[in-house]
């Protein structure tokens, strides 16, 4: 198959299968320094892009093929979000998906667009890039096209994010050196509870990036996310976590009143006897699961 790819399997959305609306070749207002696929000059349009006909005719066949997939993933070897019949075949995507979810992953480039907000809102999940929160750090890790300013960009996010009704899921890939100091990050939350995301994914480089830049280690990524509050956060670690934290009864109250802590939180970061506490506090209905866009998290009961 040309377009479409998969099955893969997300640890943040299940059982995935993948369309690629540039397959030829880059195709990317971004030329972000942490890209895997190699570095290219921004552009403002995907070339030759494909016929929306032909990539529900290859999501059928495979969906005819696989039974157990849980989300349809709309990307691209750059930005989705330039493809010119998005529209279209997002809705042609909705009149064969029955029980799948729709997933976009997106750089967040053309939110200010309101075509591309209204196509957006017939989407199950939205997963949006926001890297930075000053145009400087933006300027070194996105590398976007001229033109494209951060503050217009969480601008139009907030905006989007008050009329979308389904999962908004904000990305922030951390890079060393660029935008892993606490000043930006502290920006970053001051965005974030003003957007108020279902969650927000933090990861650092896992595969070859197209420039030589650098990931930072577990541990900074772990001191970073603390940062955010009152907002789900999701750690992507390319590895496991070595260090389990001995946690009382007060300090999970605590810890989960300042930030929701996800299954993965609890698995690799907890010991034992943490883990008791939280399945009593559990059963007392003190605290509560809720799976947000596929991730798993523990809130507190609001009752």
């Amino acid at each position: 198959m040309r377009y479409v790819f998969g099955p893969v399997n997300s640890r943040r959305f299940g059982i995935s299968l993948g369309i690629d609306l540039s397959p030829d070749e880059k195709s990317c207002n971004f030329d972000c320094v942490y890209c895997e696929l190699k570095g290219a000059k921004p552009v403002s349009v995907i070339k030759n892009p494909p016929n929306v006909n032909e990539i529900i005719a290859e999501i059928k066949k495979s969906l005819s093929l696989h039974n157990n997939i849980d989300v349809i993933t709309i990307t691209s070897n750059g930005e989705p979000t330039l493809y010119e019949n998005l529209d279209k075949l997002v809705d042609e995507l909705n009149k064969i998906k029955k029980d799948k979810k729709l997933l976009i992953l997106s750089n967040s480039s053309r939110i200010c667009n309101m075509s591309v907000q209204n196509t957006l809102q017939k989407i199950d999940m939205v997963k949006l890039s926001l890297d930075c929160a000053t145009q400087k750090c933006f300027k070194k890790i996105d590398r976007a096209l001229k033109g494209i300013m951060i503050q217009d960009l969480t601008n139009c996010i907030k905006n989007f994010s008050k009329k979308f009704n389904n999962n908004l899921i904000i990305e922030i890939l951390v890079v060393k050196g660029i935008n892993d100091k606490t000043d930006e990050f502290k920006k970053l939350n001051e965005v974030l509870n003003d957007i108020k995301p279902a969650r927000v994914d933090i990861g650092t480089i896992d595969r070859p990036p197209a420039y030589q830049v650098e990931a930072v280690d577990q541990k900074d990524m772990l001191k970073l996310s603390k940062i955010i509050t009152d907002i789900p956060v999701s750690l992507i670690y390319k590895n496991n976590p070595d260090k389990k934290e001995d946690f009382s009864k007060e300090e999970i109250l605590k810890l989960i009143a300042h930030r929701p802590q996800s299954q993965y939180d609890i698995d690799n970061f907890f010991s034992d006897n943490a883990k008791k506490i939280v399945e009593n506090l559990l059963k007392n209905n003190i605290i509560v699961k809720k799976d947000i866009a596929g991730v798993v998290f523990y809130r507190l009961n609001e009752r």
